[in-house]
């Protein structure tokens, strides 16, 4: 409806271009909202008061021009010019009536867009660094970015999501060293865990899987793997620590063994990774390996490529782009004074490639903790002649679970953290997908484990899951009295009588509501927002739940019974269009 309205003013304003104006008006421009009062139409536009200045002329007369302008519409009853130039909408009665059909008749595809050019999109997300099990903040970033990928899919993107697996820095080698202490632990040795390794259970396995492969081959003395390194942290430095454990302990087993440990420790917790995402509904196009991209070449390539553009210079020994001329605040070290090549000359490759690989659009979705990040990736785009603008990243804000009103604590290194999986083990999936989305991702998110396993209209899950479960109880219940309802029958009904048959303000809320489900989907997609959709699933349970509890669904009067059971299974198919998008069943009983 909004973008049938849209189109229409569009027309016009083409029509008046001459005297409004010079040049054609912008699209974005026209902005349509939904009128907060009845008596004020279904639909308000202040176009006229945005073109007044330009055009030299009062925003009424501009309005009542366009009202003239505005090309003859089925959807459109009248249009009226409002206070200082708003121009009111006021749609025709039998368009609800029309809306519930076309919901009938697109099924599964109600509120999805196809354009004719669509925009191709690479979705990246959760690439979490293969050290450990999932834990809640990952579970907030999956479910953010499974749900914007369904969302940009809906509004008619071609979407792939892709994993980038950090397995080539620092972290990933004290996994393989905390793996290697506790392997040392299985051969019967004695020792003090470092401070800074890995201290989780799941470790262990790790570990014992390693000690079967090798036997005690590599096995060495406690006093030969501390011996004469830095004191651990609380006496010393645990940073300067650790790092002196890998380097003794690539020393005492030799590169090869080194690279062994390495690979199936990344692999076994990467495993870990790929079994909680699929059990949690997110599923990937691409698994891209850091280690595997960088050995290919391609940071060497794009270094070469910059240089070439002299936009790298040698300072203090390491080698910086020159990130000031796109906008960065600084310089930024790309290889740094021992030869390593920084992790920001990784990310320069990297979406470099996503851009080459042909995609109109790349959406990065990072952690809290990644400010600015934006802004220097973008400048190593511009630098290839890419615009800055085909690169987002929306940044997922920290989840604090509540047990009891109480805050859990949690850390990873320190072992006492929650996992994904045993938060979807207590929850579920669906609590899980709805708790993580119901606030915007740039805020801090408060999990209450309590209320996301009641059985309670404070519950957003049950609330609008009982709703879709609501419809499938009438239609049981149909049956069992043996009421007559056929579905083309009751079509037609809708069609000639729905305005008066579908009457009251229950009713006319709830039809009203239901056929805002494509601008939601846009508006959803346009400002990654996939709470917007959480929000007006909850906002059209509230409607249905009105309205049954209003009106008597199941009537002895044949045509009331027909249009009333008609309205309910369109606005069930939208919940559950609407849950599928989030990643959420739509149960037929609760």
């Amino acid at each position: 409806m909004k973008e049938d309205l849209h189109i229409l003013l569009q027309r016009a304003l083409q029509s008046l271009e001459g005297s409004l104006r010079s040049g054609p008006v912008d699209p974005q421009l026209i902005v349509l909202d939904r009128a907060r009062d009845s008596a004020h139409g279904d639909f308000a536009s202040n176009i006229a008061m945005r073109l007044a200045k330009a055009a030299g002329k009062p925003p009424r007369a501009i309005a009542e021009a366009i009202i003239a302008a505005l090309p003859a519409s089925p959807i459109v009853e009248r249009v009226e010019v409002a206070g200082a130039g708003f121009i009111n909408f006021f749609l025709a009665k039998d368009l609800y009536a029309r809306e519930l059909v076309r919901i009938h008749e697109q099924g599964e595809a109600y509120g999805r867009h196809r354009p004719e050019h669509p925009r191709k999109v690479l979705l990246e997300f959760v690439s979490a660094n293969p050290t450990g099990p999932m834990h809640v903040g990952h579970g907030r970033q999956a479910a953010f970015g499974d749900a914007l990928g369904n969302v940009l899919a809906a509004a008619g993107d071609v979407v792939t999501r892709e994993y980038y697996i950090n397995d080539a820095g620092r972290q990933t080698e004290i996994l393989a060293v905390s793996v290697w202490v506790r392997y040392l632990e299985a051969c019967g040795e004695v020792l003090k865990f470092p401070e800074n390794g890995y201290r989780g259970d799941y470790i262990r396995p790790v570990a014992h899987a390693l000690h079967q492969r090798e036997g005690n081959a590599l096995r060495h003395p406690v006093t030969t793997v501390f011996e004469g390194l830095p004191a651990d942290a609380p006496e010393g430095d645990k940073e300067k620590h650790i790092d002196a454990l890998i380097a003794r302990c690539r020393t005492l087993i030799g590169e090869p063994a080194w690279e062994r440990v390495l690979e199936s420790s990344i692999a076994a917790m990467l495993a870990e990774i790929r079994d909680d995402l699929d059990g949690y509904g997110v599923h990937y196009d691409n698994w891209i390996s850091e280690r595997a991209f960088t050995q290919g070449g391609a940071v060497d390539r794009a270094l070469e490529r910059l240089r070439a553009k002299d936009l790298l210079y040698v300072k203090d020994g390491a080698e910086w782009f020159k990130a000031t001329q796109f906008g960065d605040d600084e310089d930024r070290v790309v290889v740094r004074e021992n030869g390593v090549k920084t992790y920001f000359a990784s990310d320069i490759a990297y979406h470099l490639d996503k851009r080459e690989r042909g995609f109109d659009l790349l959406i990065d979705v990072l952690g809290a903790d990644h400010h600015g990040y934006v802004t220097r990736v973008r400048g190593g785009l511009q630098a290839f002649g890419h615009s800055g603008d085909c690169l987002e990243a929306p940044l997922i804000q920290l989840v604090a679970l509540f047990r009891n009103g109480v805050k859990m604590s949690m850390g990873k290194r320190e072992a006492n953290f929650v996992t994904l999986r045993q938060l979807r083990e207590e929850v579920g999936n669906d609590a899980c997908r709805i708790f993580y989305l119901m606030r915007s991702n740039d805020q801090s998110l408060d999990f209450d484990l309590d209320l996301a396993k009641s059985k309670s209209n404070e519950n957003p899950v049950f609330y609008v899951q009982y709703a879709h479960a609501r419809v499938a109880s009438v239609m049981k219940e149909l049956a069992v009295r043996g009421m007559e309802y056929d579905a083309e029958n009751a079509r037609q009904i809708v069609l000639d009588r729905g305005a008066s048959l579908l009457a009251g303000p229950q009713a006319e809320a709830m039809l009203s509501c239901v056929s805002r489900y494509p601008e939601v989907i846009r508006q959803s997609a346009t400002q990654r927002a996939p709470h917007a959709l959480v929000h007006y699933l909850r906002e059209l349970a509230t409607t249905l739940h009105a309205f049954y509890n209003a009106e008597r669904v199941l009537v002895p009067e044949t045509e009331i019974r027909s249009a009333r059971v008609y309205a309910l299974l369109a606005v069930q198919q939208v919940l559950r269009n609407g849950l599928e998008v989030l990643g959420v069943s739509a149960p037929e009983s609760m």
